[in-house]
């Protein structure tokens, strides 16, 4: 083996050891940030995107960029097996384009995403026990001959990160249904303090407090909070 080959070596060793130390965390936003830098050190790419499977609308959903989509995070979607992306998702498989992506039959292009337009095109997928749990796609502006170790080493990239991709949504699932419980019961607080107070039905109390929330372009949450609050301070008067 050649000084070269052997400081190549060293350098993908280190690469996957980043990864395993990144994924050692179960907020699901610092996960994918993780592989979105390191995808883009493996292949030196100008765009990395990172889409999540949803798996109960089955689709993907863009969750993490390399360059700044504030607004485009979490509304890119992709239903299973559209577009390259839903083809790598369904197939397991990598996808590499040197040039032309957007010609390739399976392309599907968005307007709000610039990298759209560029010319290669690499996908592949993270994979976890269960199966696939994401697709990372790396894009350069200009024609770009994937190498074979450079394919491999994002593949690698998608297979460790994939269990904790998998846990971070899992976490994020639970901390959803137990904010969705503790907003159920605070808005049944709010409704008992009007149906007490103004008299009203159980469903009258809760279009009163839709109304509320829509009038004052508030959450339910915040005007079932101001309810509560009313409620304490007229108590202690």
């Amino acid at each position: 083996m050649t000084a070269d080959e052997i400081k190549a070596l060293q350098k993908e060793l280190e690469l996957l050891y980043q990864v395993a130390q990144a994924v050692s965390s179960f907020e699901l936003s610092e996960v994918l940030n993780e592989i979105v830098r390191i995808a883009a050190e493996v292949t030196g790419g100008d765009s990395v995107l990172v889409y999540v499977l949803d798996k109960d609308a089955e689709e993907l959903v863009l969750r993490a960029s390399r360059n700044p989509h504030p607004t485009l995070l979490q509304h890119i979607k992709l239903k299973l097996g559209e577009g390259i992306t839903g083809w790598v998702a369904v197939q397991n498989e990598p996808v590499a384009l040197a040039q032309g992506a957007s010609k390739d039959a399976r392309f599907k292009g968005f307007r709000s995403l610039p990298e759209d337009r560029f010319e290669a095109f690499l996908s592949v997928p993270i994979l976890s026990k269960r199966g696939v749990v994401g697709v990372i796609n790396v894009q350069h502006k200009q024609p770009h001959q994937h190498a074979e170790m450079e394919i491999k080493l994002l593949a690698a990239v998608g297979k460790l990160a994939g269990g904790a991709v998998e846990n971070a949504l899992l976490l994020e699932e639970t901390l959803a249904l137990k904010e969705a419980l503790a907003l159920r019961k605070l808005v049944e607080r709010a409704k008992g303090v009007l149906m007490r107070r103004r008299g009203l039905s159980e469903p009258e109390a809760f279009k009163l407090l839709q109304k509320e929330s829509m009038d004052t372009r508030k959450s339910i949450k915040e005007v079932a909070e101001a309810v509560l609050l009313m409620d304490k301070l007229s108590f202690k008067e």
